[in-house]
């Protein structure tokens, strides 16, 4: 098997990875519907309306992860997610029911989004975290990136069929089929072979345990440096179903049809970038601050791209940076990240990266409203790119980076860091330990 699909080659990796993407198709048709439900059958065009759901949607993110964290480390982590799958699966349906009986208001969706957020946030680090279970940890950064390549093929395909299904049934539907698919995801948890899995160490009982993950999140710069950089990014720039949608509508009259389509075409670009991380052996700092960068510049040019062709197009590059970004921060804190910590420090980076959102969907959804669909993505594009300056010359400073390059000779780039130096003191060790034993 071919080193970017390695972790397939484990039985309950590859159930996860089938049930997950099962569940993560509906999971998109709902996104996708949701907002559709809100800009235009229960509101008139309000942009402030869906960035107030995607808000409240994540919001628990923000205010539970710790705790989330505390029990991934603390619980069976296969049992956490039987439990989260069967909750999300039964708001969803719901959710339809509602929308079916024609009795939906908007506070309905307010509520829903909220509960579904709270169980989201229980479930996002007992999923991260479950990953380390399934596979070896030299396999983790491949399981990492094939989970992102599971969750953007479904990205590809699930908000294209939302599109068509919102036109030929409307979105009550759509909610009800999502609430169908956390079946797969129930069924590959039940079914893995448990003698398989590899148990993180679990942590006791105690007190003090949320305060123990932030003081080790804060003795590791690192770290700190990764949640920077995808808390700005995640705020203002990664609001896809708001400005995605505000876009289409508003600048370029387009319908459902084409909206759904649109997120499609952002998954080409993001699932290009799983893959191609599925093949990266070690991730790195420094890649996520030039992904981050590299989205910025490309979100500007989505933001004045002139006719919907070329900014369809635009949304494939856009796909691909933010995926690099997001799929080498997570790998790099999972893989320094101590076992028995490792639920904790997940969840304060997923608080951070996802619960950011709910402050800046808000201030998105009025930019788009005040200043216009273009500037929603403009503003995340301009955050972007400065947080990812602030970041590199920072790290530069601190960490005594050095950057030499040559236009004659390959390696053409070259960049030494504390990793790099790492290495060769390692390996100057271990050279020394063989001269000694030949003595």
């Amino acid at each position: 098997m071919s080193r970017t699909f390695h972790s397939l080659k484990f039985f309950n990796y590859r159930l996860w990875f089938i049930g997950a993407l099962v569940a993560n198709v509906g999971t998109w048709m709902q996104r996708v519907a949701q907002s559709w439900l809100v800009l235009t059958v229960l509101t008139d065009n309000d942009g402030s309306a869906v960035g107030m759901v995607i808000g409240l949607q994540f919001l628990p993110v923000l205010l539970f992860s710790p705790y989330a964290g505390v029990l991934a480390d603390r619980l069976p982590l296969r049992k956490l997610l039987i439990t989260t799958q069967v909750l999300l699966g039964v708001l969803a349906g719901a959710l339809g029911a509602i929308v079916l009986g024609g009795v939906a208001e908007l506070w309905h969706v307010y509520v829903f989004a909220f509960l579904l957020g709270v169980i989201a946030a229980f479930d996002a680090p007992a999923r991260q975290t479950f990953v380390g279970e399934m596979v070896p940890q030299d396999s983790l950064p491949n399981a990492v990136a094939l989970n992102s390549t599971s969750f953007n093929i479904a990205r590809l395909i699930g908000p294209a069929v939302a599109g068509f299904l919102i036109a030929a049934v409307g979105t009550g539907w759509v909610f009800v089929i999502n609430a169908v698919t956390f079946a797969a995801t129930i069924a590959s948890l039940a079914l893995m072979r448990r003698n398989e899995l590899h148990p993180l160490p679990h942590s006791p009982r105690g007190r003090g345990q949320v305060r123990e993950g932030i003081a080790y999140v804060r003795g590791r710069s690192d770290i700190m440096v990764i949640m920077l950089v995808v808390s700005v990014v995640g705020a203002m720039g990664l609001n896809f179903q708001l400005t995605s949608a505000v876009m289409a509508t508003e600048v370029f009259g387009k319908g459902a049809e084409e909206y759904g389509i649109l997120g499609s075409v952002l998954a080409i670009g993001s699932l290009t970038g799983a893959l191609i991380a599925a093949r990266r052996r070690h991730p790195r700092v420094r890649i996520v601050i030039a992904a981050a960068f590299a989205f910025g510049v490309v979100s500007g040019l989505m933001a004045i791209a002139p006719t919907w062709e070329l900014y369809v197009l635009s949304c494939v590059l856009v796909g691909w940076t933010s995926l690099t970004m997001m799929t080498s921060a997570n790998a790099t804190v999972q893989m320094t990240t101590e076992p028995g910590m490792r639920g904790r420090v997940m969840s304060l980076y997923m608080m951070v990266f996802l619960g950011t959102t709910p402050v800046g969907s808000p201030v998105v959804g009025w930019i788009a409203d005040t200043w216009g669909a273009r500037w929603s993505v403009g503003a995340g594009a301009i955050a972007s790119v400065l947080v990812a300056v602030v970041a590199a010359v920072w790290v530069g400073r601190s960490w005594r980076v050095e950057i030499s390059y040559s236009l004659r000779r390959r390696p053409y780039l070259v960049i030494s860091g504390p990793t790099e130096r790492y290495a060769v003191e390692m390996a100057e060790e271990a050279a020394a330990a063989q001269v000694e034993e030949r003595a």
